[in-house]
């Protein structure tokens, strides 16, 4: 059977090349006569994987030495609540700006273990809008601010990062090594693994080291980022084939030309859908323009039946996973950096005879 086009949100796509070598290594990693999946995580050979993985992410994203890389588990879901466990001090609060159904996730989560200010929230605009500078007001004595900088479910993402006093936390799960960004503007950032960086089943946390020591005494062994960096990752038995499968997207990365090569990619298949998008009433996208996501672009159509329909010939089509989310409907192509140029414009193509059919 052919592979199709792929547009699922996450689990999403993976780079040919990438699984094609991980096939071709799938009974024998680096002639060590075993998979990635049998290794002991304590062998020299895993340590190399790891350290090559590690190196890959600090090369490809400017990571420097005044940040700790790690590879944990429990998806960037379980650093809604490490984060405030970690960063957020006894008596303390910190500030969250609620774009989306995962900022508003970790905001959840966050007040469950202490206080947490919403310095902005776009719910009752339905999440169409990024807030502007002027309508960020930071409290002085915030431990931190969150913010996630891509919504996979919304479609929006910052296209500008937020200038903040406190120590910027971002969940960067949908769109990590999708574009530049100057790392040195963040105090934490974490990110799923499943979206650009490998498989499900692993998160990357890159957290300033003066951070660190933080958590307060309370805070278990295991849910303390210092934990993970002492033992580099190796805490615990770590995602063995999760790692390894960065490892080959970091090395896959470097041969297109890396994050800024990616970045001039990802920019022209959203432009290829938005323009589709924007040449008719046919389409509507609810985000505002200035915060239309490049990683994940949504639309409606002008009934469910419609869209239903036309996601289901698609599918014939050989193109799959554009159902948008069940929270809120509508259509989502989620176009990360292993989905083709190729595939975009299959799809640009598709709509453009869907609206001739259907208009």
């Amino acid at each position: 059977m052919a592979r199709v086009y792929n547009f699922t949100a996450g689990p999403a796509a993976l780079p040919l090349p990438v699984l094609e070598r991980a096939q071709a290594e799938l009974l024998d990693v680096a002639g060590t006569g075993m998979s990635v999946m049998e290794m002991s995580h304590r062998s020299k050979e895993f340590q190399s994987i790891l350290e090559t993985a590690e190196s890959g992410i600090r090369r490809l994203l400017g990571v420097t030495e005044d940040y700790a890389v790690l590879f944990l588990q429990g998806g960037a879901s379980l650093q809604f609540a490490m984060v405030p466990m970690n960063l957020r001090r006894p008596g303390r609060s910190a500030d969250y700006v609620d774009t989306g159904s995962w900022a508003a996730k970790a905001l959840k989560e966050a007040k469950t273990t202490g206080p947490a200010a919403v310095v902005w929230s776009g719910k009752d605009g339905n999440y169409t809008r990024i807030p502007s500078a002027e309508e960020l007001k930071f409290s002085a004595d915030a431990e931190y601010v969150h913010i996630c900088t891509n919504e996979t479910i919304g479609g929006l993402r910052w296209a500008e990062i937020p200038q903040t006093t406190a120590p910027l936390v971002a969940d960067m799960s949908s769109e990590i090594m999708s574009r530049t960004v100057d790392i040195g503007r963040f105090g934490l950032i974490y990110a799923g693994a499943q979206k650009n960086i490998g498989p499900s089943g692993l998160a990357l946390v890159i957290v300033r080291k003066d951070l660190l020591e933080r958590a307060p005494e309370n805070v278990p062994i295991f849910l303390r980022y210092s934990t993970h960096a002492k033992e580099g990752s190796l805490y615990n038995t770590p995602n063995t084939w999760g790692v390894y499968m960065v490892k080959l997207i970091c090395e896959w990365m470097d041969s297109i030309g890396g994050v800024p090569a990616m970045q001039k990619i990802n920019e022209r298949k959203a432009a290829a859908l938005y323009e589709v998008i924007d040449s008719s009433d046919f389409w509507r996208c609810p985000v505002e323009r200035e915060s239309r996501s490049i990683m994940n672009v949504v639309w409606r159509l002008r009934s469910e039946q419609l869209e239903e329909r036309f996601v289901a010939e698609a599918k014939k089509a050989g193109m799959v996973g554009l159902k948008g989310h069940r929270s809120v409907g509508g259509i989502r192509a989620s176009i990360y950096n292993a989905v083709p140029m190729e595939a975009v414009e299959a799809l640009a193509s598709f709509m453009r005879a869907f609206e001739a059919r259907n208009g």
